[in-house]
């Protein structure tokens, strides 16, 4: 084992939230150490966001596409899948990560090649790829930012399936005649989204009635139909009881509850993310291995005021850019802290991630594509307060209708009716990803509607949908003559 380093602040996982710390330790002109096991970048860069975007960007391009006069002619009736692939690889840097460590270099941070676990308080141990060991010391914070990994359930038959995860699912080279998706969220709708446009012919199994059952009732709807109407069959309400496989490259079998079975030559599951604590010495500082981390709203994991969790691992928010955020929050408090300051976590202050739980913006890259930001109405009601929901049809718009022929979608914002005030909005439709940042500032700033009166939507794009949402909010609000 090595003489012991010492750094300010040491950051045990380099993907995209352990990078914003880095980045953010240092721009206070703090010593940082980071510890990645493999690709600085993380599962975003590499296996998660980036590919899976690069792989249904196509996807939706074409049904776009297909939907504007003077175009459908033109439309080849599949992607250029190697072109396709080839973009993907592109945007992944072929699974290397020599520009990240470029960015390092830059801003002074010592990259530190192993596998990372606490070793008592304020002390992280790397074991490299080589055998060596090193002991890192932290003078004023560690933090994990360890993230996620893909479950999968203990089923009959899993060992010998080689089941593909989203890492395999946003990798793969070659596009599977006939695919086999278990789960109905964010990744199961998508990769059935991506592979049904490059080829496959995708089942999508979901336990549940709907998908994305976290969002509202009708995004899933929405995406339901579209998915069928694109040739993939959905089944709702559906369980796995076991799988079948001879071999890697022989067909497999899924066995559903009943006794029915459907063969595909590969499956997916699609079925939830578990932390990736397990093996960082949790046990050294008296926290359970293998679960989630508590952490209050600067990141500070509770009962210890040196260790920080950000990203996936702290379970508040499992999506990238809310792990960045939550990183950027962490890096002012450990600078504040470092420096004698107080760093009180208050509400939408500069060390509180608020925005974790008051105006959490999500997109769902299907077609059509579902936005949304802050609680849906159930949410809303459930925590007290008094709302009102206001839908309107998207494709009444005039820049719908110009965006597309048949445009479907809808919008929903949920009012808090003794403010007047934004809780949450919901899009559906093509294109829809882009009216999100606007929604998401009038729910962070808490926006009066009065005041989104004078927001004025330029004419004819989709976002007067805004003006439309706020008619409706006042004719259903005015009082009327008996």
């Amino acid at each position: 084992m090595t003489e012991p380093m010492e750094y300010d602040v040491v950051v045990v996982g380099g993907g995209p939230a352990g990078e914003n710390v880095v980045d953010r330790a240092r721009a206070a002109g703090l010593s940082c150490a980071l510890v990645e096991s493999e690709l600085v970048g993380g599962e975003c860069s590499y296996w998660a966001c980036v590919p899976s975007k690069a792989l249904l960007r196509p996807a939706l391009a074409r049904a776009e596409a297909l939907a504007v006069p003077g175009l459908r002619a033109c439309v080849p009736p599949r992607p250029d899948v190697e072109a396709v692939f080839a973009h993907r690889d592109y945007w992944v840097s072929h699974w290397k990560d020599e520009g990240q460590l470029g960015w390092l270099d830059d801003i002074g941070a010592h990259l530190y090649r192993g596998h990372g676990r606490l070793y008592g308080i304020g002390k992280v141990t790397v074991t490299s790829p080589e055998g060596e060991h090193h002991v890192l010391s932290a003078r004023h914070a560690v933090v994990l930012a360890t993230g996620s990994r893909a479950v999968i359930p203990q089923l009959p038959g899993i060992a010998s399936a080689h089941p593909w995860t989203s890492r395999e699912a946003t990798s793969s080279r070659r596009v599977p005649d006939r695919l086999v998706i278990v789960g109905g969220g964010v990744v199961g709708v998508e990769m059935a989204t991506a592979w049904q446009a490059l080829g496959s012919a995708v089942t999508l199994l979901v336990r549940g009635e709907r998908v994305l059952p976290r969002m509202e009732d009708f995004a899933g709807e929405l995406v339901l139909e579209a998915l069928r109407a694109a040739g993939a069959e959905v089944r709702t309400a559906v369980a796995v009881e076991a799988v079948v496989r001879d071999g890697a490259m022989s067909p497999v079998t899924v066995v559903l509850e009943g006794g029915e079975s459907i063969e595909a030559d590969e499956l997916l599951f699609a079925t939830g993310r578990a932390p990736r604590t397990a093996d960082v010495g949790l046990e050294t500082i008296g926290l359970e291995p293998g679960g989630w981390l508590d952490v209050d709203d600067s990141c500070q994991v509770l009962g210890h005021d040196w260790l920080y969790a950000v990203g996936d691992v702290n379970h508040r928010a499992l999506l990238t850019h809310q792990g960045k955020y939550q990183a950027r929050i962490a890096g002012a408090a450990i600078a504040a802290r470092a420096a004698g300051s107080p760093a009180t976590p208050q509400r939408w202050g500069p060390h509180a991630a608020t925005a974790d739980t008051d105006a959490l913006p999500q997109v769902v890259f299907t077609d059509p594509e579902v936005a949304a930001v802050g609680p849906t109405l159930t949410e809303a009601r459930r925590a007290g307060h008094r709302v009102r929901a206001v839908d309107y049809d998207l494709g009444k718009v005039s820049g719908a209708g110009l965006y597309a022929d048949g445009y479907r979608g809808r919008a929903r914002m949920v009012v808090d009716l003794d403010r007047e005030v934004l809780l949450g909005a919901t899009f559906v439709g093509p294109g829809v990803s882009e009216l999100l940042h606007s929604a998401t500032i009038a729910v962070s700033a808490e926006v009066p509607l009065s005041r989104l009166w004078h927001a004025v939507p330029a004419f004819p794009t989709i976002s007067e949908v805004w003006l439309r949402l706020l008619e409706s909010f006042r004719d259903e609000s005015a009082p009327h003559c008996p």
